[in-house]
Protein backbone atom coordinates (compact mmCIF):
# COMPACT_ATOMS: atom_id res chain seq x y z
CA UNK A 1 0.00 0.00 0.00
CA UNK A 2 2.85 2.35 0.75
CA UNK A 3 4.35 1.80 -2.67
CA UNK A 4 0.94 2.36 -4.31
CA UNK A 5 0.43 5.58 -2.37
CA UNK A 6 3.87 6.76 -3.27
CA UNK A 7 3.19 5.99 -6.91
CA UNK A 8 0.09 8.21 -7.01
CA UNK A 9 1.37 10.96 -4.71
CA UNK A 10 3.35 12.72 -7.40
CA UNK A 11 0.59 12.67 -10.05
CA UNK A 12 -1.95 13.83 -7.49
CA UNK A 13 0.32 16.65 -6.39
CA UNK A 14 0.87 17.72 -9.97
CA UNK A 15 -2.88 17.57 -10.60
CA UNK A 16 -3.58 19.66 -7.51
CA UNK A 17 -1.09 22.30 -8.59
CA UNK A 18 -2.53 22.32 -12.11
CA UNK A 19 -6.07 22.64 -10.75
CA UNK A 20 -5.07 25.46 -8.45
CA UNK A 21 -3.36 27.35 -11.25
CA UNK A 22 -6.45 26.85 -13.42
CA UNK A 23 -8.69 28.75 -10.99
CA UNK A 24 -8.87 32.50 -10.42
CA UNK A 25 -11.12 34.62 -8.21
CA UNK A 26 -12.81 37.89 -9.08
CA UNK A 27 -13.50 39.92 -5.89
CA UNK A 28 -16.60 42.02 -5.33
CA UNK A 29 -16.55 45.28 -7.28
CA UNK A 30 -14.18 43.87 -9.91
CA UNK A 31 -14.39 42.35 -13.37
CA UNK A 32 -11.80 40.21 -15.17
CA UNK A 33 -10.68 40.64 -18.76
CA UNK A 34 -9.36 37.41 -20.25
CA UNK A 35 -6.24 37.53 -22.42
CA UNK A 36 -5.60 34.48 -24.62
CA UNK A 37 -2.21 34.01 -26.27
CA UNK A 38 -3.84 32.71 -29.44
CA UNK A 39 -7.18 34.58 -29.57
CA UNK A 40 -6.16 37.84 -27.94
CA UNK A 41 -8.45 39.73 -25.54
CA UNK A 42 -11.90 38.21 -25.21
CA UNK A 43 -14.87 40.51 -25.59
CA UNK A 44 -16.86 39.36 -22.54
CA UNK A 45 -15.49 40.14 -19.08
CA UNK A 46 -15.86 37.67 -16.22
CA UNK A 47 -18.02 38.62 -13.26
CA UNK A 48 -17.48 38.14 -9.55
CA UNK A 49 -16.65 34.64 -8.27
CA UNK A 50 -14.31 31.77 -9.15
CA UNK A 51 -13.56 30.95 -12.80
CA UNK A 52 -11.40 28.57 -14.86
CA UNK A 53 -8.58 29.38 -17.24
CA UNK A 54 -5.92 27.47 -19.13
CA UNK A 55 -2.59 27.99 -17.42
CA UNK A 56 0.13 29.74 -19.47
CA UNK A 57 -2.29 30.07 -22.39
CA UNK A 58 -4.71 32.45 -20.66
CA UNK A 59 -4.32 35.28 -18.17
CA UNK A 60 -6.96 37.21 -16.22
CA UNK A 61 -6.63 41.00 -15.80
CA UNK A 62 -8.69 42.44 -12.95
CA UNK A 63 -10.48 45.79 -13.30
CA UNK A 64 -11.94 47.80 -10.43
CA UNK A 65 -15.40 48.83 -11.68
CA UNK A 66 -16.43 50.77 -8.58
CA UNK A 67 -16.98 54.52 -8.69
CA UNK A 68 -13.79 56.46 -7.96
CA UNK A 69 -13.47 60.18 -7.17
CA UNK A 70 -10.97 62.46 -8.87
CA UNK A 71 -10.20 66.18 -8.67
CA UNK A 72 -9.26 68.02 -11.85
CA UNK A 73 -7.79 71.52 -11.49
CA UNK A 74 -6.93 74.10 -14.11
CA UNK A 75 -6.23 77.81 -14.51
CA UNK A 76 -7.58 79.51 -17.62
CA UNK A 77 -8.95 82.79 -18.95
CA UNK A 78 -12.57 83.89 -19.12
CA UNK A 79 -14.26 85.65 -22.04
CA UNK A 80 -13.22 89.06 -20.67
CA UNK A 81 -9.62 87.83 -20.16
CA UNK A 82 -9.85 87.38 -16.39
CA UNK A 83 -7.78 84.53 -14.92
CA UNK A 84 -9.91 81.86 -13.24
CA UNK A 85 -8.79 78.83 -11.20
CA UNK A 86 -11.27 75.96 -11.06
CA UNK A 87 -11.36 72.56 -9.38
CA UNK A 88 -13.71 69.90 -10.72
CA UNK A 89 -14.75 66.81 -8.75
CA UNK A 90 -15.53 63.82 -10.96
CA UNK A 91 -16.97 60.43 -9.97
CA UNK A 92 -16.11 57.91 -12.69
CA UNK A 93 -16.06 54.19 -13.44
CA UNK A 94 -15.29 52.08 -16.52
CA UNK A 95 -18.09 50.87 -18.78
CA UNK A 96 -18.29 47.16 -17.93
CA UNK A 97 -19.60 46.32 -21.40
CA UNK A 98 -16.41 47.62 -23.02
CA UNK A 99 -13.68 46.56 -20.61
CA UNK A 100 -11.88 44.66 -23.35
CA UNK A 101 -11.70 47.82 -25.50
CA UNK A 102 -10.47 49.84 -22.56
CA UNK A 103 -7.71 47.31 -21.91
CA UNK A 104 -6.70 47.19 -25.56
CA UNK A 105 -6.59 50.97 -26.06
CA UNK A 106 -5.81 52.46 -22.65
CA UNK A 107 -4.69 49.72 -20.27
CA UNK A 108 -5.48 49.44 -16.58
CA UNK A 109 -4.60 53.08 -15.78
CA UNK A 110 -7.25 54.38 -18.18
CA UNK A 111 -8.47 57.09 -15.78
CA UNK A 112 -4.99 58.55 -15.36
CA UNK A 113 -4.56 58.69 -19.12
CA UNK A 114 -7.93 60.21 -20.02
CA UNK A 115 -9.66 62.20 -17.28
CA UNK A 116 -7.04 64.92 -16.58
CA UNK A 117 -6.65 65.73 -20.29
CA UNK A 118 -10.32 65.84 -21.26
CA UNK A 119 -11.19 67.57 -17.98
CA UNK A 120 -8.77 70.43 -18.66
CA UNK A 121 -9.94 70.63 -22.26
CA UNK A 122 -13.63 70.95 -21.32
CA UNK A 123 -12.97 73.37 -18.47
CA UNK A 124 -10.96 75.77 -20.63
CA UNK A 125 -13.40 75.61 -23.53
CA UNK A 126 -16.42 76.25 -21.29
CA UNK A 127 -14.91 79.04 -19.18
CA UNK A 128 -13.87 80.91 -22.33
CA UNK A 129 -17.57 81.27 -23.23
CA UNK A 130 -18.47 83.29 -20.10
CA UNK A 131 -17.42 86.58 -18.55
CA UNK A 132 -16.00 86.53 -15.04
CA UNK A 133 -19.20 88.04 -13.63
CA UNK A 134 -21.30 85.42 -15.44
CA UNK A 135 -19.19 82.63 -13.95
CA UNK A 136 -20.34 83.86 -10.53
CA UNK A 137 -23.98 84.70 -11.25
CA UNK A 138 -24.60 81.75 -13.60
CA UNK A 139 -22.62 79.08 -11.81
CA UNK A 140 -25.33 76.44 -12.23
CA UNK A 141 -25.41 77.04 -15.99
CA UNK A 142 -21.62 76.80 -16.20
CA UNK A 143 -21.60 73.59 -14.16
CA UNK A 144 -24.32 72.03 -16.31
CA UNK A 145 -22.42 72.94 -19.49
CA UNK A 146 -19.21 71.41 -18.16
CA UNK A 147 -21.05 68.26 -17.06
CA UNK A 148 -22.73 67.81 -20.45
CA UNK A 149 -19.55 68.30 -22.50
CA UNK A 150 -17.43 66.14 -20.21
CA UNK A 151 -19.95 63.28 -20.31
CA UNK A 152 -19.79 63.28 -24.11
CA UNK A 153 -15.99 63.27 -24.15
CA UNK A 154 -15.75 60.50 -21.56
CA UNK A 155 -18.17 58.29 -23.50
CA UNK A 156 -15.72 58.31 -26.41
CA UNK A 157 -13.28 56.44 -24.15
CA UNK A 158 -15.94 54.11 -22.62
CA UNK A 159 -15.81 55.88 -19.26
CA UNK A 160 -19.02 56.51 -17.32
CA UNK A 161 -19.23 59.69 -15.21
CA UNK A 162 -21.65 59.41 -12.29
CA UNK A 163 -21.28 63.00 -11.12
CA UNK A 164 -19.47 66.19 -12.14
CA UNK A 165 -19.43 69.31 -9.96
CA UNK A 166 -17.41 72.49 -9.45
CA UNK A 167 -15.94 72.51 -5.94
CA UNK A 168 -13.62 75.51 -6.14
CA UNK A 169 -13.50 78.73 -8.18
CA UNK A 170 -11.21 81.71 -7.61
CA UNK A 171 -10.33 84.74 -9.70
CA UNK A 172 -7.23 86.85 -10.23
CA UNK A 173 -6.23 89.65 -7.86
CA UNK A 174 -7.31 92.40 -10.26
CA UNK A 175 -10.84 91.06 -10.63
CA UNK A 176 -11.14 90.34 -6.91
CA UNK A 177 -10.01 93.88 -6.11
CA UNK A 178 -12.48 95.32 -8.62
CA UNK A 179 -15.32 93.32 -7.06
CA UNK A 180 -14.37 94.54 -3.58
CA UNK A 181 -14.26 98.16 -4.75
CA UNK A 182 -17.66 97.75 -6.38
CA UNK A 183 -19.10 96.35 -3.19
CA UNK A 184 -17.64 99.23 -1.18
CA UNK A 185 -19.10 101.74 -3.64
CA UNK A 186 -22.52 100.08 -3.38
CA UNK A 187 -22.34 100.18 0.42
CA UNK A 188 -21.40 103.87 0.35
CA UNK A 189 -24.29 104.59 -2.03
CA UNK A 190 -26.71 102.75 0.25
CA UNK A 191 -25.36 104.63 3.26
CA UNK A 192 -25.77 108.01 1.49
CA UNK A 193 -29.28 107.04 0.43
CA UNK A 194 -30.10 106.19 4.04
CA UNK A 195 -28.75 109.56 5.27
CA UNK A 196 -30.84 111.43 2.68
CA UNK A 197 -33.99 109.48 3.58
CA UNK A 198 -33.36 110.08 7.29
CA UNK A 199 -32.92 113.83 6.74
CA UNK A 200 -36.12 113.92 4.67
CA UNK A 201 -38.02 112.11 7.41
CA UNK A 202 -36.69 114.50 10.05
CA UNK A 203 -37.69 117.47 7.89
CA UNK A 204 -41.19 116.09 7.47
CA UNK A 205 -41.43 115.48 11.24
CA UNK A 206 -40.36 119.10 11.92
CA UNK A 207 -43.00 120.38 9.49
CA UNK A 208 -45.67 118.25 11.14
CA UNK A 209 -44.65 119.47 14.63
CA UNK A 210 -44.68 123.09 13.48
CA UNK A 211 -48.09 122.67 11.88
CA UNK A 212 -49.38 121.04 15.09
CA UNK A 213 -48.04 123.84 17.28
CA UNK A 214 -49.54 126.48 14.98
CA UNK A 215 -52.88 124.71 15.00
CA UNK A 216 -52.76 124.43 18.81
CA UNK A 217 -52.00 128.16 19.15
CA UNK A 218 -54.87 129.00 16.83
CA UNK A 219 -57.23 126.79 18.82
CA UNK A 220 -56.20 128.44 22.11
CA UNK A 221 -56.63 131.91 20.61
CA UNK A 222 -60.09 131.07 19.41
CA UNK A 223 -61.01 129.66 22.81
CA UNK A 224 -59.81 132.80 24.53
CA UNK A 225 -61.78 134.97 22.17
CA UNK A 226 -64.95 132.98 22.86
CA UNK A 227 -64.42 132.92 26.66
CA UNK A 228 -63.72 136.68 26.98
CA UNK A 229 -63.26 138.06 30.55
CA UNK A 230 -64.81 134.98 32.14
CA UNK A 231 -61.68 132.93 31.64
CA UNK A 232 -59.52 135.66 33.18
CA UNK A 233 -61.82 135.85 36.22
CA UNK A 234 -61.49 132.08 36.75
CA UNK A 235 -57.70 132.37 36.55
CA UNK A 236 -57.73 135.14 39.18
CA UNK A 237 -59.91 133.10 41.53
CA UNK A 238 -57.59 130.11 41.22
CA UNK A 239 -54.53 132.27 41.86
CA UNK A 240 -56.21 133.84 44.97
CA UNK A 241 -56.98 130.38 46.34
CA UNK A 242 -53.38 129.32 45.97
CA UNK A 243 -52.10 132.47 47.70
CA UNK A 244 -54.59 132.13 50.59
CA UNK A 245 -53.64 128.48 51.10
CA UNK A 246 -49.97 129.38 51.20
CA UNK A 247 -50.44 132.21 53.72
CA UNK A 248 -52.68 130.13 55.99
CA UNK A 249 -49.97 127.49 56.33
CA UNK A 250 -47.28 130.09 57.15
CA UNK A 251 -46.30 130.28 60.87
CA UNK A 252 -45.87 134.07 61.05
CA UNK A 253 -49.38 134.80 59.71
CA UNK A 254 -52.19 134.53 62.32
CA UNK A 255 -54.90 136.72 60.73
CA UNK A 256 -56.14 136.96 57.21
CA UNK A 257 -57.95 140.26 56.59
CA UNK A 258 -61.24 140.10 54.71
CA UNK A 259 -61.33 142.46 51.82
CA UNK A 260 -61.11 143.00 48.12
CA UNK A 261 -57.35 143.30 48.23
CA UNK A 262 -56.93 139.69 49.24
CA UNK A 263 -58.75 138.52 46.18
CA UNK A 264 -56.46 140.51 43.95
CA UNK A 265 -59.11 142.94 42.84
CA UNK A 266 -61.56 140.27 41.60
CA UNK A 267 -64.23 142.85 40.81
CA UNK A 268 -61.97 144.95 38.68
Amino acid sequence: MSQLAARFAVPLGVAAIALQSSLYDVPGGYRAVMFDRFQGVKNVASGEGTHFLIPWLQRAILYDVRVKPRNISTTTGSKDLQMVSLTLRVLSRPDVRHLSRIYQSLGQDYDERVLPSIGNEVLKATVAQFDAAELITQREVVSARIREDLLKRAQEFNIVLEDVSITHMTFGQEFTKAVEQKQIAQQDAERAKFVVEKAEQERQASVIRAEGEAEAATTISRALEKAGDGLLTIRRIEASKEIASTLSNARNVTYLPHGNGMLLNMQA
